[in-house]
C-alpha cells in the first residue's frame, strides 16, 4: 500500500520540474575555476542540488585541507536556507537561534542558485580557501558561466 502512495506522489510531480543537472554543475566549477586561475587564486569549488547532494566538486591545486569540506558546507547551507552566506551572519545576529541552527554558515562564499529564469531555486555552490570576498566572486563567476542566476527574479 505505501508502495502505491509513493508510486502515485511520485506520477503527480510535474514532469517540468527544473532540476540541477550534472552539466550546469560542471559548468559552475569550470566557470569559478577560470575565475579563480585569471586572479591567481585557488578554491575548493562545490555544487549541490536542493537536497544537499554533491553534483560536481572540485578542488583547485594549491588549495589547503579542510577547505573542500568548507566549500561544501557553504553550498548546502544556501541550498537550504536560499540565500548567500554573506548574509547569514547579520541574520544570525538579528534572530535569536538562528546561528545554532542546522546548515548556517557566516562567511561568504556560498551562493543560492537559480535557473537562467531567476524563478526556480536549483541549488547551491560554495567556494572556499581565499578570502571570503574572493570565494563569494568565484561562486557568482561560475554561476553567471553557467547561464543561471544566483537571485531569485523579482
Amino acid at each position: 500500500m505505501r508502495m502505491i502512495l509513493v508510486a502515485a506522489l511520485l506520477m503527480a510531480a510535474p514532469a517540468s520540474a527544473e532540476v540541477l543537472n550534472a552539466e550546469q554543475a560542471d559548468a559552475i566549477v569550470k566557470g569559478c575555476a577560470a575565475h579563480a586561475r585569471a586572479k591567481s587564486q585557488s578554491h575548493a569549488i562545490a555544487v549541490v542540488d536542493l537536497g544537499g547532494h554533491p553534483v560536481a566538486m572540485w578542488r583547485m591545486d594549491g588549495n589547503a585541507f579542510g577547505m573542500m569540506e568548507f566549500s561544501l558546507e557553504k553550498a548546502r547551507a544556501v541550498a537550504a536556507w536560499g540565500f548567500p552566506t554573506s548574509g547569514m551572519e547579520e541574520a544570525a545576529k538579528g534572530t535569536p537561534g538562528f546561528a545554532d541552527a542546522p546548515h548556517v554558515v557566516t562567511v561568504a562564499g556560498g551562493m543560492p542558485i537559480f535557473s537562467a529564469d531567476g524563478r526556480t531555486r536549483l541549488g547551491g555552490v560554495g567556494a572556499s580557501g581565499e578570502a571570503p570576498a574572493d570565494d563569494a566572486a568565484c561562486a557568482l563567476a561560475g554561476i553567471a558561466a553557467a547561464g543561471l542566476k544566483s537571485e531569485r527574479a523579482r
